[in-house]
């Protein structure tokens, strides 16, 4: 990799970390996620903030979401679907911080394209609680794949499930 490349790069991410998006947009973002994928309405997935390079939501527990009876844990599918949405969720604030020129409503419009090419996940406690706190972020942005790390913990901050994704976003 060149230094020329290098320095690219390092531009882009410092201008993502700095970009402010704007309350339209967001309140869009929000629409497109908690009310139009009717997915995320089913697990009552929330965001509760979008910066360009860090997304967080919340699960709160209902019974319709209990995996294991006995021990009332929050089903794996229930994760798996978190830490997904999750993902597709950071890549698009991602994608938004790099077109910051476009407005908010051409930017909510880059997003049709967007799939998951794979995604694994981690399980590594058991999901019991209250309520759950997801958070994800992009790795890498390309022009045709982005990878993002999530984290699925419980409310007080442990870390129960890890995910990682590819998506397609061109």
């Amino acid at each position: 990799m060149t230094s020329k490349t290098t320095q690219s790069r390092k531009e882009a991410q410092a201008a993502a970390e700095a970009a402010q998006f704007e309350p339209e947009f967001i309140a869009g973002l929000r629409e497109i996620f908690e009310k139009r994928v009717a997915f995320n309405q089913t697990i009552g997935l929330k965001i509760d903030s979008i910066t360009p390079t860090l997304v967080q939501g919340h699960i709160a527990m209902r019974p319709d979401l209990i995996g294991h009876a006995a021990f009332e844990r929050i089903h794996g599918g229930v994760i798996s679907a978190g830490l997904d949405s999750m993902g597709g969720l950071a890549v698009m604030a991602a994608i938004a911080a790099r077109h910051m020129d476009d407005t908010p409503m051409q930017r909510l419009q880059r997003f049709s394209r967007l799939g998951t090419i794979d995604l694994r996940v981690d399980y590594m406690r058991p999901g019991i609680g209250k309520e759950f706190v997801l958070t994800a972020k992009v790795v890498r942005l390309g022009s045709r794949v982005a990878n993002t790390q999530m984290e699925f913990l419980s409310a007080d901050g442990e870390l129960l499930s890890t995910g990682t994704a590819a998506y397609i976003v061109s």
